[in-house]
């Protein structure tokens, strides 16, 4: 049996976790099962986000022959490998609260009550994006029923990229960039800026404010030649975007694009920005999960469900039966909320009552996991091709660019980004020669950083948040020949927001 305790740091200090009432309750309720020991590990984290995905004590089964929508047969298995059969993962910050012995064993016994939405599949394929997508599809909606605007959901509730030391000092940069290339005859007349995930547009207000102030005062006439392109996936949040620039809106325009693939939309500015800013975006992506455990590397799959509880109380509100909610959710991902009472009125004669019946499945919510070996990392695509007009245009990102992060060290657990992976290769191809890309977000800046600490899925309100797989957003970006810098946000102190830098290497 191995067993891992991540949290360590919180063994120590004013109010240490007590590992013996964490840890111990679970390895009594194993010996009593009929579990092989020998096959068990027993993983404990701090699972930071108080709304997420996972119960007190989850079941991972580890499998030996890959999933059956692959070829049959076994994988090779290296010599001194562990074949373990069976993870078990506590969440030690909620462990406290609940009878932690009678819970593993119950988790230990077969159960099938719980309601499945879907099948197994990687993290990127589960129908948590589509709730994602749906949030910000049908924000204005979710904000009318919380009585709060989305940003009052993030830590601090605002955002870090609306300070003015921040948009100052990048404003400077930029300008500095520009005055050499005026030197040199070599300034294009039309200075693109694109900003990804624009939110309400305060960070875009604090920039051009920002940047029309500094411009006036040294008399570059930069501003008169400015294009800002707001870009998000939701309307109304652009909408809302709009009103807060609309002093400034001969030189602002507004795209609604799927930030997983800027070029979509973008594409007439390849080599043409000279700024890319993306803030509390790439965290909001979705990715897989995979691991590399005694020896052997897994795919982390998921499938979404129900709480036996949680169904039954969701069905009994919509007078439907428990067996009809996989397809009333599936619906409603479909849909949307404002067009579910004309499709099934008998279980949902509103809009309103739609959506009470969002946000209370997607607070009960939950994802089973299991990990499913991986002939070889070249067998696994970061990224699907991209396509344009019928043809493909590259090939997909390799899964053996993983290989030298995954396979580090001792047992290792990680996000692979997959949307944060290629919406930062794509918006690099629209920047200028001497542009940059600045990015605030939760990184995780080393492969260690996976190790001790719980980095998601969480919940922020009715969208998904993890943690953005840092070393590999900078080995992507050297292949593609960018120098890429992390460091923490310098205009704030406290908080988790990093900032990635990217510059055409010298």
């Amino acid at each position: 049996m191995l067993v891992d305790f991540r949290p360590h740091t919180r063994l120590r200090g004013s109010r240490p976790v007590d590992i013996g009432a964490t840890v111990v309750p679970v390895l009594e309720a194993l010996s009593d099962s009929p579990v092989d020991l020998g096959k068990v590990r027993v993983v404990a984290d701090w699972v930071q986000y108080r709304e997420n995905f996972r119960g007190v004590v989850d079941l991972r089964p580890i499998l030996h022959v890959p999933a059956a929508r692959g070829p049959a047969g076994t994988v090779p298995v290296p010599m001194g490998t562990r074949e373990d059969d069976l993870e078990i993962a506590v969440d030690v910050r909620r462990s406290a609260d609940v009878p932690l012995r009678e819970l593993a064993a119950e988790r230990l016994r077969e159960r099938s009550d719980h309601v499945v939405l879907e099948d197994w599949g990687r993290g990127s394929e589960s129908c948590i994006w589509d709730f994602n997508a749906l949030y910000w599809s049908a924000l204005e909606l979710w904000e009318k029923a919380s009585g709060q605007g989305y940003e009052q959901a993030l830590p601090g509730g605002e955002s870090d990229a609306r300070n003015t030391d921040a948009a100052r000092e990048l404003v400077d940069e930029l300008f500095a960039v520009w005055d050499r290339l005026a030197e040199a005859r070599a300034l294009p007349e039309e200075l693109y800026v694109v900003e990804l995930g624009v939110g309400n547009g305060g960070q875009a207000k604090v920039f051009l404010d920002t940047f029309r102030e500094r411009d006036r005062d040294r008399g570059t006439g930069y501003y008169r030649r400015l294009h800002y392109l707001m870009c998000d996936y939701s309307q109304h949040v652009l909408d809302l975007a709009r009103e807060t620039v609309s002093e400034h809106l001969d030189h602002v325009s507004a795209f609604a694009l799927d930030a997983v693939r800027p070029l979509t939309a973008l594409g007439f500015l390849q080599f043409k920005v000279f700024l890319v800013y993306v803030s509390n975006v790439y965290d909001n992506l979705p990715t897989d999960e995979v691991a590399h455990l005694g020896g052997r590397t897994y795919c982390v799959e998921t499938r979404a469900y129900l709480p036996a509880e949680a169904a039954a109380e969701l069905a009994a509100e919509l007078s439907a039966g428990v067996d009809e909610l996989p397809g009333l959710v599936h619906k409603l991902l479909r849909l949307g909320p404002g067009l579910l009472p004309e499709a099934v009125p008998q279980h949902v004669p509103d809009v309103d009552r739609a959506v009470a019946f969002w946000r209370r499945t997607w607070e009960a919510l939950r994802l089973e996991e299991r990990y499913v070996p991986l002939a070889g990392l070249d067998t696994y695509a970061l990224s699907d091709p991209t396509v344009r007009n019928g043809d493909a245009a590259e090939t997909s990102l390799g899964g053996e660019l993983l290989g030298p992060l995954l396979q580090s060290g001792a047992d290792l657990r990680m996000h692979v980004s997959n949307g944060a992976v290629t919406s930062f290769v794509e918006s690099l191809k629209l920047l200028h020669p001497y542009g940059t890309l600045v990015c605030h977000d939760l990184f995780v800046t080393e492969v260690e950083g996976y190790r001790t600490h719980f980095r998601g899925p969480g919940k922020y309100d009715g969208s998904v948040v993890n943690w953005v797989n840092g070393p590999l957003l900078a080995h992507v970006g050297r292949r593609h020949g960018f120098d890429i810098r992390y460091e923490r946000f310098r205009h704030r102190s406290g908080g988790n927001i990093v900032t990635m830098s990217a510059q055409v290497g010298d």
